[in-house]
């Protein structure tokens, strides 16, 4: 009696079903994340325990580093292109076009007005290591951070305020610029902390 052969099933699977899912996800994930912001120093935020989450637009955020230094940035390229162009009417400064189109791109910005041409035409590279040593000058003397909170007010009326500085940064400077925004009858902001046990808030 002779033996029957069994054919063997092929072991192919069609995986394009499974590919296209993978490209749905990814571009979900893409669409929907948040970009971190390139910031010129790096700040350790103290802890807290308040939950309150900071508005993901219409953010004006004042970053402020262990020695004082003041940095700024806005989430919409519109509000930054307003802003520096109020800047150099009150301050009789023209910048180019070209100058214009690195300070909208740039996502963080903190250096004296009368520098800033000067600043924006440094490579990208150069302008990095440059900005994390200059700051918005913020003293009794030269409050140029006053005019940038006022411009970027008048820019954009529904801007929230938020205040992040280091741990370490002297409570006198966090209070200089407190004091400025009071000036301005801006006494509503938020304080970028750490949750305690938990990421940044």
């Amino acid at each position: 009696m002779g033996r029957t052969q069994i054919k063997k099933k092929s072991t192919f699977i069609d995986m394009t079903a499974m590919s296209d899912v993978t490209v749905l996800l990814l571009t979900f994930f893409m669409l929907t994340s948040a970009f971190v912001k390139k910031e010129p120093v790096t700040v350790n935020t103290p802890a807290s325990v308040s939950e309150i989450k900071i508005p993901e637009k219409n953010v004006l955020q004042i970053l402020i580093d262990p020695e004082g230094k003041v940095f700024m940035s806005l989430d919409k390229q519109q509000d930054m292109q307003a802003v520096l162009e109020s800047m150099g009417d009150e301050y009789d400064i023209k910048f180019t076009p070209e100058q214009e189109k690195r300070f909208i791109v740039s996502s963080t910005f903190g250096v004296p007005i009368g520098s800033m041409q000067q600043y924006l035409n440094l490579p990208e590279e150069q302008r990095d290591k440059v900005l994390k040593n200059q700051g918005i000058p913020c003293d009794s003397t030269d409050n140029q951070f006053k005019s940038w909170v006022r411009n970027a007010r008048a820019a954009n009326a529904d801007l929230r305020i938020a205040i992040k500085a280091d741990a370490s940064t002297p409570y006198s400077v966090i209070k200089n610029v407190m004091n400025s925004l009071q000036d301005l009858r801006e006494n509503r902001y938020n304080l970028i902390t750490t949750l305690k046990g938990s990421s940044e808030e």
